[in-house]
């Protein structure tokens, strides 16, 4: 079965894996970001069997979240999955961290995943099915120093998606968070032999996971209609 899925922040990195994935697969997806698709990235498309969409709009923004659910529904009639993976993050230590840098992370990534779902969750309602897969982070289960705001951003994730899926199972909608570690990333790839190292000093399989290792347990929530309220975690055996 075709699905109508929407994809937030998914211009590159994690979000954009899981977009091409469930294009490959044949189902409609709809990409979000905060500016204009780049042509490289719709190269990448080429071959999806569905024209995919792309909408500019940012999630922390209430309006501009039921504006893209709306368009969604309006177009295709109906929502069957909602990712939120749009993130950010502003690191620094506690004592020197400043409440716009903590506001703006809570905002985009705690706030940004309450308005999607939110407004998708109306609509699956309506439809009597649907999933909302939530992106949190292993920070949000361990913490991290230097990373307060995160942290407390993915940790309310986590709170959130197990009091929706309890809201909403009695209409068929199932709602799960996948929790990854340390993943190959452009942001990752960006640090030094010295740091990298140091992370697979943590790691008990001892390599970083890779976009494809998340795209995996995307397309295992997808096809196991018993889960629901569920913390994935990806992170190669750093929390057991």
């Amino acid at each position: 079965m075709s699905l109508v899925c929407l994809v937030t922040g998914s211009a590159r990195g994690i979000g954009l894996a899981i977009a091409k994935s469930l294009a490959k697969q044949g189902h409609q997806v709809v990409m979000n970001g905060l500016q204009p698709i780049e042509s490289s990235v719709k190269e990448e498309f080429k071959d999806a069997e569905k024209t995919i969409d792309y909408l500019i709009g940012d999630v922390s923004n209430y309006d501009e979240a039921e504006k893209m659910i709306n368009l969604v529904h309006e177009k295709y009639g109906r929502l069957d999955l909602l990712v939120n993976n749009a993130g950010i993050t502003r690191d620094g230590l506690f004592v020197k961290m400043t409440p716009e840098d903590f506001d703006s992370v809570v905002k985009t990534n705690l706030y940004g995943s309450f308005n999607m779902a939110k407004h998708a969750a109306k609509k699956m309602i309506k439809q009597k099915s649907g999933l909302i897969i939530n992106m949190a982070s292993i920070v949000g289960l361990t913490g991290n120093a230097g990373q307060a705001n995160y942290a407390a951003s993915k940790a309310g994730i986590i709170g959130m998606t197990k009091s929706l899926a309890k809201e909403l199972a009695p209409r068929t909608i199932r709602v799960n968070c996948i929790a990854p570690g340390y993943i190959e990333t452009e942001m990752t790839n960006q640090l030094s032999e010295k740091v990298k190292n140091q992370m697979l000093e943590y790691i008990p399989l001892k390599r970083l996971g890779t976009v494809e290792d998340i795209v995996i347990a995307v397309n295992y929530l997808i096809s196991s209609s018993y889960v629901t309220g569920q913390v994935i975690e990806v992170n190669g055996g750093m929390r057991m």
